[in-house]
């Protein structure tokens, strides 16, 4: 994912992200994972292997685009699912799980590579939304 050409689109090693979560300033489980961390990591990630040349906004948009095609591909001759996905077997909420993680890397190394802070962009778009529809 994330890289120059050579590189094969979703293959990386576990090895890998390992070390990447290490790098950041704490160890991070999964379960405490921020936003933050996960810029830290992308961008860790691609300078490991000199891929901010490719990584300006337009190229960015662009994968994240790709990735939202394929997110949607899952869904699209599914019809309605149900919440929870309980007619769906672990290897098809795995593949969801990974496209979806495509989609949220792409969209927080986009967002660093903009310097916009996505965490407080969402929490804001709440509040307007909020108020834009109050109760």
């Amino acid at each position: 994912m994330m890289g120059g050409q050579e590189e094969q689109p979703g293959v990386v090693e576990e090895a890998t992200v390992e070390k990447v979560l290490k790098r950041s300033s704490s160890v991070v489980s999964e379960k405490e994972v921020t936003l933050k961390d996960l810029a830290r990591s992308m961008a860790n990630f691609a300078a490991e292997r000199e891929w901010d040349q490719f990584h300006s906004p337009r190229n960015l948009l662009l994968a994240l685009v790709g990735e939202v095609g394929e997110l949607s591909e899952i869904f699209q001759w599914k019809g309605e699912v149900p919440r929870g996905l309980s007619d769906w077997n672990d290897a098809d909420k795995e593949h969801l799980g990974e496209e979806l993680a495509d989609v949220l890397l792409y969209l927080v190394r986009l967002a660093d590579v903009c310097n916009v802070d996505l965490g407080d962009s969402a929490l804001q778009k709440l509040q307007k939304n909020a108020r834009k529809y109050p109760l």
